[in-house]
């Protein structure tokens, strides 16, 4: 029985998930499977990946093929890394302790390197709401410019009206006051 590592496709339309199941090859794709080692979740930012690492590696080791997506996720996670580490061992070119240290020199330096992308993406996050922020202020302070420029024009405007109105009322009440006496 030929049996391959490979994702099985779970959730609704436009959102989908994945587990990452051990079946015959010829099953089906959503169909029977022997072993469930982990799931795939590409929806999440960055995307989500559980995986049981020594259930994964033996059945590498005992000859289960993955499809081409699962050896990726798979060499993320490191099992083709361990595999290669430990065909090495059984050729007697090093022993298992380094290939434990060289695994974890590996999984370090993968871990460092992910948390300088994550802080990174953070910083540059912040540095685009602080940008977002300054230009919000400068429209802002802009927009505050034109609106006291309108209120000081109708400001001038009712001034000028009520000079016009004064002036227009002094004539009268002059020519009243003629009349009068």
């Amino acid at each position: 029985m030929a049996t391959k590592i490979r994702l099985q496709r779970h959730g609704r339309k436009g959102y989908a998930f994945y587990p990452i199941v051990i079946a015959d090859s010829r099953a089906p794709r959503d169909g029977k499977f022997i072993e469930r080692i982990g799931s795939y979740n590409p929806n999440t930012n960055p995307a989500t990946i559980s995986l049981n690492f020594e259930r994964a590696l033996h059945w590498i080791m005992v000859g289960a093929q993955p499809t081409d997506t699962v050896r990726r996720l798979l060499s993320n996670e490191g099992v083709m890394l361990m595999k290669h580490l430990l065909g090495g061992v059984k050729k007697g070119a090093f022993t298992q302790e380094e290939a434990e240290r060289r695994f974890q020199a590996w999984k370090q330096a993968k871990d460092a390197a992910a948390a300088a992308a994550a802080a990174k993406l953070a910083d540059g996050k912040k540095e685009a709401a602080a940008k977002r922020l300054e230009e919000e202020k400068a429209k802002n302070a802009a927009k505050a410019e034109l609106v006291a420029k309108k209120k000081a024009e109708i400001a001038a405007a009712e001034a000028a009206k009520a000079a016009e109105a004064a002036a227009a009322e002094a004539p009268a009440e002059e020519a009243t006051e003629a009349a009068a006496e």
